[in-house]
């Protein structure tokens, strides 16, 4: 089982950890060990790409990436916080995987890697997003599917909807 905050430990000064971006109920602010959402969103994008089985994951109150040149479907970010929200995932496959994360001066970057071929490909599909009104308030919905499909042919083998009410209060 992997554990985020296992790994990584509380985010102390001694530590290393500096201030960085934070999601709090009121919106975005600074404080120590800001901006380690960035890395569990990344592992878990590459955790998608995978047979790994997701555990536990959080959403955050916010969403901060910018519609403008988006990669990622709404929502689909990772909120944790030291010994309250974690984000974990388990293997239940017989194949080995590594995580290799890693930056530059400019990306976050990560791949993961595993000791065999894999037979099956996974694709990410946001395939509706709209706003609407409800009881006074605005939210965003959009559908997210996990498409699995073989490697050697092509051929979809499985789609999961996932659909999702977001964003309380938006407008």
């Amino acid at each position: 089982m992997f554990s985020f905050w296992r790994l990584a430990g509380k985010s102390t000064r001694a530590a290393g950890y500096l201030d960085g971006l934070v999601v709090t109920a009121h919106g975005p602010d600074r404080g120590l060990g800001g901006g380690m959402c960035q890395m569990t969103n990344l592992i878990y994008w590459l955790v998608l790409h995978s047979p790994l089985t997701v555990t536990e994951r959080h959403h955050h109150a916010l969403d901060l990436f910018p519609d403008t040149g988006r990669q990622v479907p709404f929502g689909m970010g990772t909120s944790i916080f030291y010994n309250y929200l974690d984000f974990q995932f388990k293997n239940n496959t017989r194949d080995t995987y590594q995580l290799h994360i890693y930056e530059d001066e400019k990306y976050l970057t990560g791949e993961l890697r595993c000791s065999s071929a894999q037979p099956l490909r996974y694709h990410i599909r946001e395939a509706e997003q709209f706003f609407y009104r409800e009881n006074g308030k605005y939210y965003r919905y959009n559908r997210v599917d996990l498409e699995i499909v073989d490697a050697r042919t092509g051929n979809l083998q499985k789609k999961k909807p996932d659909r999702r009410k977001q964003g309380a209060g938006l407008l």
